[in-house]
Parts: structure tokens; C-alpha cells; sequence
């Protein structure tokens, strides 16, 4: 019995520190879970509950702006909401309370996309790059067709796209932690085309631009480009730490997508980097798509609705934008901004 029970004693203390091995927290607070081929690196969530209800304030607002037009709300959950082990739940706060908070304060012709135990109920698959601060393009078509269900629209199953892969990839994470077990660790970056699909996609592009004034003092500016023809996919070799940017190009665009639909429906997204892998997924369901990023937009919001005739707008931000004063602040002065080719940066 005491042979048993030391034996016991041992297997317990050997779990312990396996569990201490495999999970550990590095730089910038970052949760690394696991090791060797299947290591995860994780963002913890720090929010703020009042920028939570603020963002809420600016989707209502919205809705209230835009009387006519259907305003979603898609608070999307970051890995750290399903991927952290219970033994450190200390080192991030909880983001489905937080997500239920921020939905609650909608108003009630708001229409909430609550995508939490959808994407919950899909864990075992990669719905979140292990690399990259970001969801995979499979988390955001589990999250797209749910959006279609809330706007009554039609949807294609994942088996109308061709899928592709960007091999050896090694997302954000690296780059934030400089941890040597996330470079060692890559992954495939799975993206998928729609197959006939009929569109055509414009954008236009900003620029960052300093100007010196004076002898010592710089400007920060802004600057948008003329509208121009691109291809809404953009190709990346194997190993290229830019594969998330196969959307669009990345964030500093606003982009319209005009598809072979004839249903009178014209979406408009808002959003922070995450909402880049939701437009491929509504080419069969909106005659439009016009994306707009909550840092980068010159024109009036409401000359935008207005002149695009846009029907639905969808607030898709992750939950870390969503709890940022920041934010809504962008949201907030999109409404009220003069249309220019030129902002200063404060």
C-alpha cells in the first residue's frame, strides 16, 4: 500500500510539472500552451467593461444614424477565450462574460451576432492559428454563415470553395514574443477561394506620411489613393509571415466587391483585422461588399451609406478592439468627418 501510494505521490508530481512545462507566460504577458509541433501562443484579454458598453453606444448609434438599415453587432472571441488552460486563467479576465455584456447593452433593433459557442463547438478543429494573433479563415466561415442565418440570406457550404494553404507559416506571435518554440512550430495557413464566382473588387489605399514643420517638429499624416482595380486575393509564398494578408492586402484599404448577386442587399463591414476573412464567404450572398477598418477611412459615414445604398452594416471587431476607447472613438468620427484625401494623425 505505501509502495502504491508513493508510486501515486510520484505520477502527481510528475503531471505537476509537465502541466508547469507546458504552459508558461513570456513576453508581453503572451500564454504559451504546449510544446514542440503543437505549441499554441496565445494573447491574454485585459478589457475594460466601460470601452465594452462604449462600443455598444457606437452600434446603437449607428442604428439610430441609419433608421433603414439592418446594424449587426459580432463581438468575435480571441483564442485566449478557448485555449487557456483553467490552472492559468489568472494571467487573462474571462471574455464571454465580456461578450455578454457588450451585447446586452444593445438596443433591441440591433441585431447580435453571438458566434461564442458556434465557434466553441469547433475547438478540436483550427479555427484559431496557433502562431498568429488572429482566427484562421475556418473560424471565420463558422462565424460568416451564422451572420447569414441572422440576415436571412443565402449561403454556400465550405465545399463551393477550393481550399489553399500557405506552408511553413509563422504568424504574429513570434514577432511579439520572439520566443524560439513559436519560429520552430510552423503551421499551414488554410484560406479558401470561392469556386465560379463572379465578382470584381476595388479599393483604395492609405499611406502613412510624415512632413517635417520647422526646424525640429514632424506631422503625421494619412493619405488616401485614388480607387483602383486589384485582385481581392493576394498570393503569399510558403513561409511568408504575411499569409493573414492574403485578405485585401492587409488593413490600410477600404475595399468594394461588386458580385454576380441580384438581391438588392449591399453590406457594408466594419472592422479591425479579423473581419478581413469574412467578405470571401458573402460573394454568393450580397450584390456589394464594402469593408471599412476601424483606423484607416477618410470619407463621411454617412455619405458612404447613403451613396453606396448600403442595407446591412456589420460591426465585426475581436474582443480586445472591442474593449478599446479607441474604437469606438474611430467609429464615433467616421460620422461626423469631412470626406478628404488627407488626416492628420494625432
Amino acid at each position: 500500500m505505501k509502495r502504491l501510494l508513493l508510486t501515486l505521490c510520484l505520477l502527481t508530481t510528475v503531471i505537476s510539472i509537465m502541466t508547469a512545462q507546458n504552459v508558461r507566460r513570456v513576453r508581453r504577458g503572451i500564454i504559451l500552451v504546449d510544446t514542440g509541433m503543437t505549441v499554441r501562443a496565445i494573447e491574454p484579454y485585459k478589457g475594460n467593461p466601460d470601452n465594452g458598453a462604449g462600443y455598444a453606444g457606437i452600434v446603437n448609434r449607428y442604428k439610430r444614424t441609419f433608421p433603414q438599415v439592418n446594424v449587426y453587432c459580432m463581438v468575435i472571441p480571441n483564442a485566449v477565450a478557448y485555449y487557456c488552460p483553467d490552472s492559468v486563467q489568472s494571467w487573462t479576465q474571462t471574455e464571454r462574460p465580456a461578450i455578454k455584456e457588450i451585447l446586452s447593452k444593445l438596443s433591441a433593433d440591433v441585431k447580435a451576432v453571438d458566434i461564442y459557442d458556434t465557434l466553441k463547438a469547433h475547438i478540436s478543429e483550427p479555427i484559431y492559428s496557433r502562431t498568429d494573433h488572429h482566427w484562421s479563415p475556418l473560424g471565420a466561415y463558422y462565424a460568416a454563415r451564422q451572420f447569414s442565418q441572422a440576415a436571412g440570406i443565402e449561403f454556400k457550404d465550405l465545399t463551393a470553395y477550393e481550399p489553399r494553404a500557405i506552408r511553413n507559416y509563422v504568424g504574429s506571435m513570434y514577432t511579439f514574443s520572439r520566443e524560439m518554440a513559436i519560429k520552430n512550430a510552423p503551421e499551414d495557413f488554410v484560406y479558401y477561394v470561392p469556386r465560379d464566382s463572379d465578382y470584381s473588387a476595388t479599393h483604395i489605399t492609405y499611406k502613412r506620411q510624415s512632413k517635417k514643420i520647422g526646424r525640429r517638429r514632424w506631422k503625421r499624416f494619412l493619405t488616401a489613393s485614388e480607387p483602383e482595380t486589384f485582385s481581392f486575393f493576394r498570393n503569399y509564398e510558403d513561409g511568408d509571415a504575411n499569409a493573414y494578408c492574403t485578405f485585401m492586402g492587409g488593413d490600410m484599404n477600404t475595399t468594394s466587391i461588386k458580385t454576380a448577386v441580384r438581391n438588392n442587399r449591399r453590406l457594408l463591414i466594419l472592422k479591425d483585422s479579423y473581419g478581413n476573412a469574412l467578405p470571401p464567404y458573402l460573394f454568393a450572398s450580397f450584390e456589394e461588399i464594402h469593408v471599412v477598418d476601424c483606423r484607416y477611412f477618410l470619407q463621411n459615414m454617412v455619405d458612404f451609406v447613403n451613396n453606396h445604398a448600403i442595407t446591412d452594416i456589420l460591426f465585426a471587431n475581436n474582443l480586445i478592439h472591442a474593449s478599446m476607447a479607441k474604437t469606438s472613438l474611430a467609429y464615433t468620427r467616421y460620422l461626423t468627418q469631412k470626406t478628404t484625401t488627407q488626416h492628420e494623425i494625432q
